[in-house]
Parts: C-alpha cells; structure tokens; sequence
C-alpha cells in the first residue's frame, strides 16, 4: 500500500483512486505494483463485484507513466531499472484487459499513455466534461505503447495512425466516437454514479441510465478526410497527401496544413515506429502487441530521441528537441526492424 494509489470497498464495488494530483497522478513503479495485487486479490472475492477507478484531483485521471523518472534513471546509466517499470506496467495493462469483473474507469481530466493502458483496457470508460485523450509519445522521442499496438489499429477508419502520429488530444465526444471511452456522462454526476455503481444493480443498467449523448468532437468532424489522408503505409506518404490537401481549395486544407505541420516536429524514428505498430497490431492478438511492446522499450530506452525529447519537454522546457536523425529519409528500414526483432533474452512474461 502507498499513498500514491488508493484502495477501498464500498458496498459491492472496489475502488481504486490513483493519488498523485500535483503530478497529475503519473504512475510510478510502486503504484503499478500496488494496483496489480490489489486487482488480483479483489479478483478472488466473491464480495466484489466490480472494480471502479478515479484519479484524485480535477485535472486528470493519469497523464501516463513517471517519464521523468525514468529518464533520469536512463540518464544515470540505469536501464535495467528503468526498464522494471515497463516490466511490470505490461502485464498490469494485461491483467486489466483480461479481468473477468466490470472494471469502470471514471475519466474526468487528462488520460495520456499510461493512464489509457489503466483505462481503454477495461470493460467501461466513463469520459466526464474534462476528459482529454492522447497518446503524445511521438513528440518526446518515444512511442505509443501499453497496448496502442493494440487499440490504435482498431479505432474507426484511420483515426488511430492519427492519433498516433500527431499526438493531439481528443475529447470526451471523439474519446466515444473512437472507442476510447464506452459512455459520456456528465462530471457533476460522477459522485451519484460513484454511489450507484457500488451497490448491486448491473453496471450496465446504472451506466445506461447515466449517459448521455456524446455529440461530435472536432477529430470527427475531420473523420472523413482522416480516413482518406492517413491511409498510407509510410509517414513520408502520409505528409505527401497532406501537403496536397494544404495545396488544394477544399474545406480541410487549413486543417491538413496544421497537421503536416504538429506531425514534422515529432521524431522521425518515433513516427515510423508509431506507423508500423499501427499497421502491424491490426492483425496481432492482444499478447503479441504487449510483448512487441516490450522488445521495442528494451531499445528505445538506449536511444538518444527519448532523452532528447523528454529533455526538451519536460527537463529544459524548451521544445525545441533535436531529432537525431534529423529526418524521416535517414531513419532506415532496418532500424525501424531492429526495434522489433525478438530479444536475446526471450520476451516479457505478462501473467
């Protein structure tokens, strides 16, 4: 137990606070662990019959992974340890997609990376009037993982690679357009939800009775043009249509000029890495995409981009990273592949 992630019952409902508000309730190794045997435990129960989870504060239900910290371990020559993270984030994100009882995440805030690993996996995402999606690996010199290999490819038409390779966030409206959230409900009423969903009427009765519509983000009103300028199978072929778009007189050529644009100044090495895990998890098995996963953070961690990235996010604030390599034609098929080749060691045990 650790005061960074809370546990409670109440009546027939577990439920789990993620309790890192001044940190946005980023998860740490500790809390990963913790929120691990807590659902294995409450797994075995016959009392619990479902399992709710919040993140503490207003402005977010968990902005992701520790990053900081596990850039600093990479900084001091500890990769091994920062890599135990990982290590034992992935099978938490698989105990979540796997778990036999409702698993009700209630998103009211930012949910990036690692807190859509403890959300998008379970049975039901609840988003609130603050919700924000996204996975913004791309842009500190990373990648979209705890299981975007496996949900990206399965959002609607191709609005996965967007997500993807622009890292832009989507409302509670897109977050249910896309399959990232299941109902939309209003933040005033998520304490009655709370209460109701703790008693024992089904979760998807009392669910049904709180939602609303979602009504249309602004991701979907591009949708179409989505679907139609992200299908590509290379990054450079997707910016070519882009630009075209920009060139053109149609209605999405200002938006497909944004958009060429937030996508250049991502990693280059991180945005091919994005598109074949996209391309690729469309037809792996939820496993494969974790271990794949796994075997590609077990080399990105040695690779100047994500301290570059997270340097000029996070630690300097400067936002002015600088890619090495610097563009898309000098980052090689084969390094791309390299990240994906099985590890000497054998792959992540996830269970």
């Amino acid at each position: 137990m650790t005061s960074d992630i809370l546990f409670s019952r109440r009546g027939a409902a577990g439920l789990i606070t993620l309790n890192r508000p001044k940190a946005l309730n980023a998860l740490n190794r500790g809390m990963v662990l913790a929120m691990r045997a807590q659902l294995e435990a409450w797994a075995s129960d016959d009392a619990v019959t479902r399992v709710i989870v919040t993140g503490a504060g207003e402005r977010a239900f968990c902005a992701g992974g520790d990053i900081r910290a596990l850039y600093d371990l990479g900084q001091a020559g500890r990769h091994a340890d920062a890599l135990k993270f990982w290590a034992d984030e992935y099978p938490l994100n698989t105990l979540i997609k796997n778990y036999r009882k409702p698993y009700i995440a209630l998103i009211d805030g930012i949910a990036m990376g690692g807190g859509i690993g403890v959300s998008v996996h379970g049975s039901h995402r609840v988003a609130g009037d603050r919700c924000s999606f996204a996975m913004p690996e791309v842009g500190i010199g990373f990648f979209p993982d705890v299981g975007a290999t496996w949900f990206l490819p399965r959002m609607p038409g191709e609005t996965g690679a967007y997500c993807a390779l622009t890292g832009e966030r989507f409302n509670a409206a897109d977050g249910v357009a896309c399959g990232l959230a299941t109902h939309r409900v209003p933040s005033e009423r998520f304490p009655k939800l709370i209460e109701a969903l703790t008693g024992t009427v089904s979760v998807d009765a009392v669910l049904g009775a709180f939602a609303e519509p979602a009504g249309e983000g602004p991701v979907v009103t591009h949708k179409a043009a989505i679907d139609r300028l992200f299908k590509g199978d290379t990054v450079e072929g997707i910016l070519a249509a882009l630009d075209r778009e920009a060139q053109s007189t149609g209605a999405d050529a200002a938006w497909a000029a944004k958009t060429a644009a937030t996508i250049r100044t991502k990693s280059p090495t991180s945005l091919k890495l994005a598109l074949a895990q996209v391309r690729r998890g469309a037809t792996y098995d939820f496993v494969t995409c974790m271990r794949t996963e796994f075997r590609i953070v077990s080399r990105i961690i040695h690779d100047e981009d994500f301290y570059e990235g997270v340097r000029a996010v996070l630690v300097d604030k400067d936002n002015t990273p600088r890619w090495s390599p610097a563009s898309l034609a000098d980052v090689s098929d084969a390094e791309i592949e390299r990240h994906f080749a099985a590890l000497p060691e054998g792959d992540l045990p996830l269970s």
